[in-house]
């Protein structure tokens, strides 16, 4: 591994998936001490963590057993509902048998970094953090895509310099919820160059632009990392977009579990995607994109594990 300058640890290449993830558990500030243990998941962001109260998400949803419309919201899980079953815990948009869920979700699809500090307004006027709150955050790409309409319209250098704005606004408010007693799970934003709207990413292919979407979210997460208070005691580090680009090597390589990284494989708009609309030729299981940005079930189960490693491996 190696360091950046700011004391945050950026993973070198990994050869696959799982020594990918090896990795990515062993950053994060310090050696673990005593196991923290979450009382309540407050999860902040855009749609990769948003759910509605019809218990709809951004991924394939499961359909109820016999049925081709009721949803089970319990399967296919996204992440921050799989993070916080490690706690016994649910959301009140899947509450099951529990009558009043502590956890809170205030994710929203479109959300941009701008729409954070309403988000976590909105929690402190509802009681505020305390010191067994876990807290996740996971939002950005949308600022990225947002840059990246403006091209060539508007240049890149500019481009870069809006998402460097972003990802440092991104951490001071980070480094707030920090400040107010929460322990924080902070995502870095996937690569959207290797989303499948970026576009065909095969050699010499004028298919969208797939460089210059790397590029953006590069530099996004690297002005989220280079301005985030790393004590190693309140933040820990989640690196998906290096865990993403781990299991796209490996695909194409024809090794891990994936099948396919380039695809997508709902056939209608999220969130209405259910097991009863997928491509013909695709397997839930082994195909990265639900749509063109989001994950499927399976990818948002790796980030949930990569997410119960960080918060049991940091010493919050």
């Amino acid at each position: 591994m190696k360091s950046n300058v700011y004391g945050w640890v950026r993973t070198a290449g990994c050869a696959g998936v799982l020594a990918c993830a090896a990795l990515l558990a062993s950053c994060g500030g310090g050696q673990p001490g005593q196991r923290f243990y979450a009382s309540r998941i407050i999860a902040f962001g855009d749609e990769f963590s948003y759910m509605g109260n019809d218990g709809r998400k951004y991924t394939i949803n499961a359909l109820v057993s016999g049925s081709t419309t009721a949803l089970d919201c319990t399967s296919n899980p996204i992440w921050v509902q799989s993070l916080a079953a490690a706690y016994g815990l649910v959301f009140p948009q899947c509450r099951g048998a529990v009558d009043d869920p502590a956890s809170r979700i205030y994710a929203v699809n479109g959300a941009v970094v701008d729409d954070l500090s309403g988000q976590i307004d909105t929690q402190i006027l509802n009681g505020g953090f305390n010191g067994t709150d876990l807290v996740t955050v996971l939002v950005g790409a949308n600022d990225v895509l947002a840059e990246f309409a403006k091209y060539p319209n508007v240049g890149e250098a500019q481009l870069l310099a809006e998402l460097d704005a972003s990802g440092t606004a991104l951490a001071a408010q980070v480094n707030r919820i920090a400040s107010l007693g929460a322990k924080v799970l902070i995502s870095t934003i996937p690569d959207m160059g290797l989303t499948p709207f970026a576009g065909d990413r095969s050699v010499g292919s004028t298919d969208g632009n797939p460089p210059l979407l790397t590029r953006l979210s590069t530099r996004f997460n690297d002005a989220l990392l280079a301005h985030l208070t790393n004590d190693g005691s309140k933040i820990g580090l989640i690196q998906l977009d290096e865990f993403l680009q781990a299991t796209d090597r490996a695909t194409v390589q024809g090794q891990g579990q994936y099948s396919n990284t380039t695809l997508f494989t709902c056939t209608v708009a999220l969130p209405a995607c259910t097991t009863n609309t997928l491509a013909a030729d695709s397997i839930n299981a082994t195909w990265l994109w639900a749509d063109n940005r989001h994950l499927t079930p399976s990818g948002q189960g790796n980030l949930a594990s990569l997410a119960l490693t960080r918060a049991q491996n940091n010493p919050f």
